[in-house]
């Protein structure tokens, strides 16, 4: 009876299958959330009047956006969905191949604010795929955004404390082996 390296390794699709339901739901969280206070904001706001939360710092004002962060690209709308549409696909994949509970968190966050933000162009006015990104949430006079906008940086957030968690890790487990080498070689 002969053994293949796929009897001894550890079984791997019950943990990625976790991971994969961490980022499925947390996107799917983050979509709901996004589309009911983008509803509300349609249902109950102005695009004239601000209602300031944190005196001019914050406050909800609706906005519509034809372009990207800042209103970049505003001319290409169907660029912006395009993209938006590819960058989903890729984060679904990498949601698939998350590698911890965290990095698959972190994806969630993001793929959840660009689904929010992509259902708008390819569903509200002015047509299909050229759609405005529903925005409300006024910071002072800089911009306007929405609570995808606030998930794509928790994401980024996420991923990012990640990697910088990770490399401490590894740096860490360098320098002890790197001192463990040297204790030894200075002990003979």
């Amino acid at each position: 009876m002969s053994s293949s390296a796929s009897d001894t390794a550890p079984p791997r699709r019950p943990a990625q299958a976790r991971r994969f339901a961490v980022a499925s739901v947390t996107a799917g969280v983050v979509v709901l959330i996004d589309q009911a206070s983008k509803a509300a904001a349609l249902s109950e706001l102005s695009e004239t009047d601000r209602i300031p939360l944190l005196g001019d710092v914050l406050g909800p004002q609706l906005a519509f956006n034809p372009g990207a962060i800042l209103g970049l690209g505003s001319g290409a709308t169907w660029l912006l969905t395009l993209l938006g549409v590819a960058a989903t696909v890729v984060l679904f994949i990498a949601a698939l191949r998350a590698r911890t509970e965290w990095w698959a968190a972190g994806i969630g966050f993001i793929l959840g604010g660009a689904l929010g933000n992509v259902i708008d162009r390819l569903l509200a006015p002015p047509g299909f795929g050229r759609g405005y990104v529903t925005d409300f949430l006024a910071y002072g006079n800089w911009f306007i955004g929405n609570l995808a906008d606030v998930a794509l940086g928790i994401g980024v957030l996420i991923l990012a404390i990640g990697v910088w968690g990770s490399h401490r890790a590894t740096t860490r487990s360098d320098a002890s082996a790197h001192l463990g080498s040297n204790s030894s070689v200075g002990g003979l």
